[in-house]
């Protein structure tokens, strides 16, 4: 099996990969508060006495009605922001960036990536290059 930048983990640096935690845990726990109302109501018409208890504690099916306009509400001010931001990145996509005019010699890549020089103009010409990696990233061979 290949092995992939993606399936590397320790190519990413710890911040990156706390931060990925942190969202992953933070989105699985607003997806449990908004499917809990549901379950809820499904156990409820189930006839689960434990819910029907909870059900009436917590002000039965006004207080449901209200639990779901607030998710609708939710539901419509992230779709906003979720437009927003697609308009957004695709307004910044158009702009030039100050980088994008410098033109960058084969030999400034070689000397990035640590090949020699008649390796990139020799690969340029073929239709399809294998590069490989080490477990630090670097490339050790190009095919």
């Amino acid at each position: 099996m290949k092995q992939y930048i993606i399936n590397a983990p320790q190519l990413q640096s710890l911040s990156k990969r706390l931060s990925s935690f942190a969202v992953t845990v933070i989105c699985w726990v607003m997806w449990g508060y908004l499917l809990y109302p549901i379950i809820t109501v499904i156990n409820w018409l189930r006839g689960d006495y434990d819910v029907i208890n909870e059900m009436r504690w917590f002000g039965g099916y006004k207080s449901l009605l209200e639990l779901l306009q607030i998710y609708v509400g939710t539901l419509i001010v992230l779709g906003i922001m979720w437009i927003a931001w697609i308009l957004l990145r695709k307004l910044r996509r158009q702009q030039v960036l100050p980088a994008a005019e410098k033109i960058v010699t084969d030999d400034e890549i070689a000397t990035f990536y640590h090949v020699e020089t008649e390796q990139i103009r020799h690969f340029r010409k073929q239709q399809n290059v294998t590069v490989f990696f080490d477990e630090h990233g670097q490339i050790i061979r190009l095919k």
